[in-house]
């Protein structure tokens, strides 16, 4: 029987994922991912978060058991994948190199042993709760001027520098 995962390539380290209560701002099927039992994620050292070195490049990491996906409070259309367990890995596999950093998987396919996890509880979350469980991502329209203070807050950059075109 095959134990369903999802396989996430991921620029955060252990300390991060465990301070946000899980591996978040993902671009996924919410339905699909709640279906899922594991989160199986690798290092992404060329990520824009400050964690080079924390692990071998594209090397897997951390294994969450999966207890619920639900909307963001960080970025507006995406998901946190949150855990109530977790076990640390060394030595169990790399990324492949898939296009996407999030894909579908099992265990069984990524060559990890359920049978010799060491789960441990995943710490309380302090910054407080993610948004309520049964709310789906916002539906509202989103303005020209919504989509220029997200990207820039993406890019690193000032809203007024941020352009776009609509060709109709």
């Amino acid at each position: 029987m095959s134990t369903t995962a999802i396989a996430i390539f991921t620029g955060k380290s252990t300390a991060m994922v465990l301070e946000d209560g899980g591996s978040r701002s993902w671009v996924l099927d919410q339905k699909k991912a709640r279906g899922c039992e594991y989160a199986v994620l690798y290092f992404n050292e060329q990520s824009k978060y400050p964690t080079k070195g924390f692990t071998g490049h594209r090397e897997a990491f951390l294994v969450g058991r999966i207890s619920n996906v639900v909307p963001s409070r960080w970025v507006g259309g995406r998901y946190l994948i949150q855990f109530d367990a977790y076990a640390e890995l060394s030595g169990d596999g790399v990324w492949p190199g898939w296009r996407n950093p999030v894909r579908y998987t099992t265990l069984e396919d990524l060559g990890i042993d359920e049978t010799q996890l060491k789960f441990m509880p995943m710490p309380e979350v302090k910054h407080g709760p993610e948004a309520p469980t049964d709310v789906e991502a916002d539906q509202s329209p989103l303005t020209i001027q919504a989509a220029k203070v997200r990207l820039a807050s993406h890019y690193g950059v000032k809203p007024e520098q941020i352009e776009i075109v609509i060709r109709a």
